[in-house]
């Protein structure tokens, strides 16, 4: 028999967008996945996930005002990084050539899902809000994506293993940042930080090529002006 509870469980999932290389979709049809995927990701309202964010297990602690002001501007540029990963990996898998690179794409971006709704739960539990500018640094993103992944699915993976570099290394400043009282905050970069190590890595080992220094040099500088601005704005 099936209950009402299994039936909104059921509608749930479904909301997880499928991976596109599995379905066997049209251009058009991809174009409309990323644009429903777009709207998704940066309307308010926590995204539907799959895993229960780590800080469910922490107890909230009393914090200063400048401390909640300093946790919620980090969080908030975690989201941010979040909103971006989105935008890259619907942008590679729109354009990957490789179905089983699309199918990839479309993976890893399900579970950045997780990351996105666990940093949103955490500014409205810090009384903050995302940043104004995730719109534009989607929009950067989805293009930066895209236009690796129509150079070459290697190039693609490549730019996903170096980005998720990049990510890692905030996340590890995050830690040492974010108030040491502030375990639900600590317990959700935590984990993201695990997740981001093992995209790496997936990427690299798929047959992602390995960028030269100066690459990953503006790719840093690119990412101090987000994380800067996301912080405040």
């Amino acid at each position: 028999m099936t209950t009402t509870q299994d039936r909104g469980t059921r509608e749930s999932t479904q909301q997880r967008v499928q991976p596109v290389g599995k379905r066997h979709l049209s251009g058009l049809d991809r174009l409309l996945v990323q644009a429903d995927r777009a709207l998704r990701t940066l309307s308010p309202g926590e995204p539907c996930h799959g895993r229960p964010s780590p800080a469910r297990a922490e107890a909230e602690a009393e914090l200063s005002s400048s401390e909640r002001r300093h946790a919620a501007g980090l969080m908030r540029v975690n989201h941010s990084g979040e909103v971006c990963a989105q935008a890259l990996y619907q942008g590679q898998a729109l354009t990957a050539k490789l179905a089983k690179v699309r199918s990839e794409m479309a993976r890893a971006a399900d579970e950045e899902i997780d990351h996105l709704a666990w940093c949103e739960q955490r500014l409205q539990a810090l009384d903050s809000r995302p940043s104004w500018l995730n719109p534009l640094w989607y929009g950067l993103s989805f293009g930066l994506g895209a236009a690796a992944g129509k150079i070459s699915d290697r190039i693609s993976l490549g730019f996903v293993a170096a980005t998720e570099e990049q990510v890692c290394k905030h996340l590890q400043d995050h830690l040492e940042k974010l108030p040491s009282r502030d375990k639900k905050s600590r317990a959700v970069v935590k984990q993201m930080l695990i997740d981001e190590e093992a995209h790496a890595h997936a990427a690299l080992s798929a047959g992602g090529r390995r960028f030269p220094r100066p690459v990953k040099g503006v790719m840093s500088l690119v990412a101090k002006v987000m994380t800067s601005t996301s912080y405040r704005i």
